[in-house]
């Protein structure tokens, strides 16, 4: 069976469901009489998104219709469907989903604070999509936090990579990697374009950093993954090291980014980070 040959039972199944748990009484209409089922009607759905009702039921019964997001929306809000149920009724309905980004976090919970603090001589840190720096264990502090953000801004990795001397940088190939992370701001500003917070980072860094500005404007986008990178350190020397990227669940737009040692000697000199 094809996708959309799967999809479209699956659709039916789950808006019969989720029709079912919503009562005349919770959309203000009259109970009516001689109800067989819970819930409202089809016709009764139809009515409160403004849309025909042998298109609605066409669309229940998993008939392969088109649907516009505007619709799905209007469905969506008389089935009081929670955001995940309204990105599944998307993908069922082969309707690409665009929402409305969350606020970035700004704090993490003791949980991973104790995750990141246990990886250590690895470095850890706690990023959202703008690269603050939400977390960090003592060993990513010292290899990289040298550089404090303007007052009243969060500490961010951006900030710090591209405000100091060259010669002071923590990455050894710089013209390398930092394009990559600006791809990586890039793909995550799509969500955020306008927001005056983004908006204000991007404008003071492109204002304290030449380069960061060149590279804003060529406009390219990556997602994070993993990496290997090699830092410099004043105490133990060069770094090679892989960066994996874990996501956090319950919150959005947030990643634990760790620092593994990729050869033997890399793994030496971390081990006297704790000490350096």
């Amino acid at each position: 069976m094809g996708t959309t040959q799967r999809r479209r039972p699956e659709l039916a199944a789950f808006l019969r469901t989720r029709r079912a748990r919503v009562t005349p009484a919770d959309v203000g209409m009259p109970p009516g009489l001689r109800r067989r089922t819970p819930g409202l009607r089809r016709e009764e759905v139809a009515q409160l998104s403004g849309v025909g009702v042998t298109w609605y039921t066409w669309l229940e019964q998993g008939r392969p219709i088109n649907a516009s997001a505007q619709v799905l929306d209007a469905v969506a809000r008389t089935l009081r469907l929670d955001p995940p149920e309204r990105e599944h009724l998307y993908h069922l309905a082969e309707v690409p989903y665009a929402h409305a980004p969350e606020a970035l976090a700004q704090t993490v919970g003791p949980e991973v604070l104790g995750i990141i603090h246990a990886l250590e001589p690895r470095p850890a840190v706690v990023y959202n999509s703008r690269y603050d720096i939400l977390a960090a264990n003592s060993v990513y502090r010292d290899l990289f936090l040298s550089e404090p953000m303007p007052a009243k801004h969060p500490p961010n990795a951006l900030w710090g990579l591209f405000t100091v001397p060259e010669e002071d940088c923590p990455l050894v190939f710089r013209e390398s990697e930092l394009p990559v992370m600006v791809a990586t701001l890039r793909a995550a500003y799509g969500l955020h374009a306008g927001e005056p917070s983004w908006e204000g980072f991007i404008r003071r860094l492109s204002a304290a950093s030449p380069l960061f500005a060149r590279l804003w404007e060529i406009g390219d986008v990556a997602e994070p993954g993993r990496r290997v990178k090699t830092f410099r350190h004043a105490e133990v020397g060069e770094l090679r090291m892989t960066s994996v990227s874990l996501s956090i669940n319950g919150m959005p737009e947030c990643r634990i980014v760790v620092y593994t040692p990729d050869d033997e000697e890399t793994a030496r000199r971390t081990a006297l980070l704790r000490r350096a």
